[in-house]
């Protein structure tokens, strides 16, 4: 297989409107998550032989060496690697359980490091890449009860353009894709007037969907975006401006 792309957390939310777009646009896909949904699976029948699930939970992290071998193995080298598995324990620092700072930063920081590196060799070989790293607005505008998941963020903005400057030189781009609030299961907890005055900052008067990140991912993969490394692209229907 070639110019296929990795792309993690895809059984739900941005991981699988992401999988469903760099499918239509003919991209072979390796989709990692813990379990398979039912949403992944339709992928895998639709798209037999192009569409392949492999089940893993990335906050173990010793194992990730030996996945992205077998991974290799099985596929042959990586054009993409989409780092979008996270998660966001929504509480304020004072009462955060330690294990929950933890898991935060092992999944959201620590994880997406480790792909990178094991995943990066086969992309040095080839001399061409895309390394895609899902932040989150929350990394620059800071909110209540997401402080750690805002570190995390914000780790992982920096290590990107950090490793742009590393690995530019053999034709691989590292960039982030920063979405805004978007109705997944991450954000359930934004109803109401929570949600209301998250809407009232965006000029479109609405929530960025996962499709339109999914748009901006499937740019920032293609040849059209080769010159475009080590920045962030925002898709938060302009709340931040």
């Amino acid at each position: 297989m070639t110019d296929y792309v990795i792309v993690t957390g895809a059984s739900k939310g941005l991981g699988l409107a992401t999988s469903k777009a760099l499918l239509s646009e003919g991209y072979h896909l390796v989709a990692i998550a813990r379990t398979l949904s039912d949403e992944l699976q339709v992928l895998t029948e639709t798209y037999p032989g192009v569409c392949h699930f492999v089940k893993a939970d990335l906050c173990e992290l010793d194992n990730i060496p030996e996945l992205c071998r077998q991974i290799t193995k099985q596929f042959g080298r990586p054009y993409g690697l989409i780092n979008n598995a996270a998660v966001g324990h929504d509480g304020v620092l004072a009462t955060m359980p330690n294990l929950d700072i933890d898991n935060i930063m092992r999944l959201n920081v620590q994880a997406p490091m480790l792909l990178s590196k094991y995943l990066l060799r086969s992309m040095l070989l080839n001399r061409k890449g895309r390394i895609i790293n899902i932040s989150s607005i929350i990394a620059k505008t800071g909110f209540n009860g997401l402080s750690v998941y805002g570190a995390s963020k914000a780790a992982l903005e920096g290590f990107t353009k950090s490793l742009a400057r590393e690995v530019g030189k053999a034709g691989v781009t590292v960039n982030c894709v920063a979405p805004g609030y978007m109705q997944t299961d991450m954000t359930n907890s934004l109803q109401g007037e929570k949600l209301e005055s998250v809407k009232r900052r965006s000029p479109l008067g609405k929530l960025a969907t996962v499709e339109d990140v999914a748009a901006m991912i499937v740019f920032v993969m293609s040849k059209q975006a080769a010159a475009i490394t080590g920045t962030v692209m925002t898709v938060d229907a302009g709340s931040t401006a």
